[in-house]
């Protein structure tokens, strides 16, 4: 354990925490939910030690070096003056998981007021047309940003009737589930980013 921290120490909140020990699975804990996807004898990883300073996420140095900046707005779904919705590479089974993200270069804390005025409506927009498709159950809205300066805000959407895939472990059955045909995922996308247009922006998908 780490001691001997002061009030201003980023290690204060660290300083509990037993790095190197496996911790026991409590009893109410999220293996024993019945969304859980995976079953059978589970153990915890031991807690590696702290790494401080924290190393820099992709695109911390500016634009110039991010991604997201340089990607070219016929890889989205939809785009408009001011912000890009794409959908998640990786072949997937869910319905539609996209990415919001603004066409500048910001993060949730420094986005400006006027773009931030934006996102609420915006989310509703994407929610909205997601729905319209028909058999969704639920769209989760998602922010991490562990790996990534640039906002990128996760619309995840559940098929309706399938009750074992609420809650918070959704992104685990994701990565799980037999990915949609392609034929599939490409008329979905191409009905959100048309929804979404006749509303204003481009649809690219």
């Amino acid at each position: 354990m780490i001691t001997d921290t002061h009030d201003d120490d980023p290690r204060r909140f660290l300083a509990h925490l037993p790095i190197g020990e496996r911790l026991p699975i409590p009893e109410d804990a999220a293996p024993s939910w019945s969304i859980f996807p995976y079953e059978g004898e589970l153990t915890v990883r031991p807690l590696d030690a702290p790494e401080l300073p924290e190393p820099p996420r992709h695109g911390e140095a500016g634009a110039a070096e991010c991604g997201e900046c340089r990607r070219a707005d016929e890889d989205c779904v939809w785009t408009d003056e001011h912000w890009r919705l794409r959908a998640f590479d990786a072949p997937h089974g869910l319905p539609a998981v996209l990415f919001l993200s603004p066409r500048g270069h910001h993060d949730l804390l420094d986005l400006p007021p006027a773009r931030a005025a934006e996102l609420g409506p915006l989310l509703q927009r994407v929610e909205r047309a997601i729905l319209s498709l028909g058999g969704i159950g639920r769209v989760h809205v998602n922010r991490w940003g562990d790996g990534a300066a640039h906002l990128h805000l996760w619309l995840i959407a559940r098929p309706e009737g399938q009750r074992q895939l609420i809650g918070s472990t959704l992104p685990l059955w994701m990565d799980l589930l037999p990915p949609l045909p392609d034929t599939l995922r490409t008329a979905t996308l191409h009905h959100i980013a048309t929804t979404l247009a006749t509303n204003g922006g481009t649809a690219h998908a």
